[in-house]
């Protein structure tokens, strides 16, 4: 009889102890509340060790002239990734560097303006200490972050930033878990230090992220988003209500503004006023729109934030906005249903 495939019969094994392995659910909960406590401790245990030497690091990325390149290998690469992006976003240039890659020509992207960041819990990852001699000699600052202060990162950093937890979350005590997780943390806390040092704003932040919600919500103005030429209903003060639904079923808009002879706002007549106007008996179509019109109606200018306009809006229970100049002049219009489409709200 042959001995079949040895890769078969893995799969079969693997398939086997899948089907016979059963999930102790109230093990499983005390293990998450376990992990969950331990790397919360981790964090904490932090905020004591922060000192003198987190303050030297935002100095030194503050004063960089060139780009903070942050290295890492295994779990510390994935958060030095994660940490080169969050500087990145929040007004500092970064970007990663493997270390292994720039053994082989990628440490060509660093130069003696550059403050390095690199990160390992034991401070003795082989590839990163191979490197970090020539990163010193080009002239670029080296901030470490390991969970040993007398490592050979440490030793060969500027500034050393302690990020060492009493255990791993892990039951084993193998898997990087609490290390990663205080290495993000003070990684998150050096990022929001500098970029508040910096005056980093909310507009600031949108234009790193014009494709998010925030972004579209802090780089969309009133005239992006605002109904103009043809599209925008309007009157003059001297049409009737029959002119006044005409424009409102044509335009779309429920609304029309009421115009003088150079097109400045004199009012404007939605289908709420409408719906008051049905309430009255007789013929209303021939009703003059001046005397159905609301006067003196919001407006707001051509140049200001679209949420603004959704914040007036909301504030005074409108669904509909004119867009006027200087002079008052009528040069577009707004809807709810404009704001929803260009995700706005």
């Amino acid at each position: 009889m042959g001995q079949g495939r040895p890769g078969a019969a893995n799969n079969a094994f693997a398939i086997l102890r899948r089907m016979i392995a059963k999930i102790n659910g109230d093990r499983a909960l005390a293990l998450a509340r376990e992990v969950l406590d331990i790397e919360a401790d981790a964090i904490r245990g932090l905020r004591d060790q922060v000192d003198e030497r987190f303050v030297a690091a935002v100095d030194l990325l503050l004063s960089c002239r060139g780009r903070v390149v942050v290295s890492g290998i295994g779990k510390s690469g994935h958060i030095a990734r994660k940490l080169a992006a969050t500087l990145a976003s929040t007004g500092t240039p970064a970007f990663f560097v493997h270390p292994a890659e720039a053994s082989h020509g990628d440490l060509g992207m660093v130069t003696k303006d550059d403050v390095f960041i690199a990160l390992s819990n034991s401070g003795e990852s082989e590839e990163l200490v191979a490197i970090l001699p020539l990163v010193k000699r080009l002239g670029a600052k080296l901030i470490a972050m390991t969970g040993r202060p007398q490592s050979s990162l440490a030793t060969l950093a500027d500034v050393h930033l302690f990020a060492g937890v009493p255990k791993e979350a892990c039951p084993l005590e193998l898997a990087p878990t609490a290390s990663t997780t205080a290495a993000l943390a003070l990684g998150d806390a050096l990022a929001m230090a500098v970029l508040d040092a910096r005056g980093f704003g909310a507009d600031d932040f949108a234009r790193s992220h014009p494709g998010g919600a925030l972004g579209r919500r802090l780089l969309t103005y009133v005239r992006d988003v605002m109904r103009t030429g043809d599209q925008l209903p309007k009157v003059g003060p001297g049409a009737t209500v029959r002119d006044a639904l005409f424009q409102l079923t044509a335009k779309r808009m429920g609304m029309t503004a009421i115009v003088d002879e150079r097109d400045c706002v004199e009012g404007i007549f939605t289908d709420g006023d409408l719906r008051r106007v049905l309430e009255r008996t007789g013929d209303f179509r021939d009703l003059p729109i001046a005397d159905v019109m609301t006067r003196a109606p919001r407006t707001i200018g051509v140049d200001q934030l679209a949420v603004e306009a959704v914040e007036l809006m909301e504030r005074y229970r409108i669904n509909q906005m004119l867009v006027v100049d200087g002079q008052g002049k009528l040069i577009g219009a707004l809807n709810m249903h404009d704001l929803f489409s260009k995700k706005v709200i």
